[in-house]
């Protein structure tokens, strides 16, 4: 239950910084924050290009505990270059996660949190930026083995690129309402289709076919989480307790392909026919 004493009471999850939720999420005074902004670890290629660097490359990594089980916490920053990736984010990720299978094989019992707010890989520093994403996936796939990976997609930045697919292979995914989730960005679609296919300025329809309500409803991530930070956090810990899932949500295949042979793409795909492919799928 709420403490109404407790200050992060009623303080929405999506308005923290990157830094903010890690420390929320986790249990109080056990942050220890790995590569901080102070070792001024920065993207060698950016200042290249005239863009000002951030000293931690708009990754937050650490290592804490929640409800007293060891985990490693991280957090993309969605106001530093759109939360893309590049070489040193990448790594700072890629290595946090790397660190966690290592210890689990070593016989320690570490769990991750992945707090997720991201364009996808850094078109400043593309190749390094896909190959940092490929290693972080690989160490997800690796990690979920022995405990769970719980990933948390916020704000208004979404997940997209190939850290979409990075949410999709953790154990467990939760959205926010104010969340969005899909491979292409409604910019990119609306350049590459055209407006009459995808107008990026028509929120509603945006929210309605890659929000996490719409998301939540057609059952391709696991819970719809409140804004507060509270409620974040123990969602979070439920999550963490369910253990290591049966089956993983990467290896469901066939279930992936009999959906898509349900879509008529002879005419626009719309929220509500989304909705009643898997209504009907879930009443079988």
């Amino acid at each position: 239950m709420s403490n109404g004493n407790d200050p992060r009471l009623a303080i929405s999850f999506v308005e923290q910084s990157a830094r903010k939720r890690v420390e929320h999420i986790l249990d109080a005074g056990s942050m220890r924050e790995m590569v901080t902004p102070f070792d001024r670890v920065t993207s060698p290629w950016l200042e290249m290009q005239g863009i000002v660097p951030q000293f931690d490359d708009g990754v937050v990594t650490a290592r804490g505990s929640i409800n007293g089980k060891s985990v490693v916490a991280i957090a993309v920053d969605g106001s530093f270059q759109g939360g893309s990736l590049g070489e040193v984010a990448g790594a700072k990720i890629a290595g946090t996660l790397e660190l966690a299978v290592e210890a689990n094989q070593a016989g320690e019992s570490i769990a991750a949190v992945l707090i997720l707010e991201t364009g996808g890989v850094r078109l400043q520093e593309a190749n390094l930026g896909l190959a940092a994403i490929a290693e972080i996936q690989s160490a997800i796939v690796a990690l979920r083995q022995f405990q769970p990976v719980v990933a948390l997609i916020t704000g208004p930045v979404g997940c997209f690129g190939g850290m979409s697919i990075t949410a999709g292979l953790c154990s467990y995914l939760l959205m926010t309402r104010e969340g969005r989730l899909g491979l292409n960005g409604p910019q990119v679609i609306e350049q590459e289709a055209g407006v009459s296919e995808y107008d990026s300025q028509d929120r509603s329809f945006i929210w309605g076919l890659t929000g996490g309500e719409q998301r939540d409803a057609t059952g391709l991530i696991d819970d719809f989480i409140d804004l507060d930070v509270i409620k974040v956090r123990q969602k979070v810990q439920e999550y963490l307790s369910k253990g290591v899932p049966e089956a993983f949500r990467s290896e469901a295949i066939q279930s992936s392909l009999d959906r898509l042979k349900k879509v008529d793409t002879r005419s626009q795909i719309t929220a509500e026919m989304a909705r009643a492919i898997l209504s009907k799928e879930a009443s079988l």
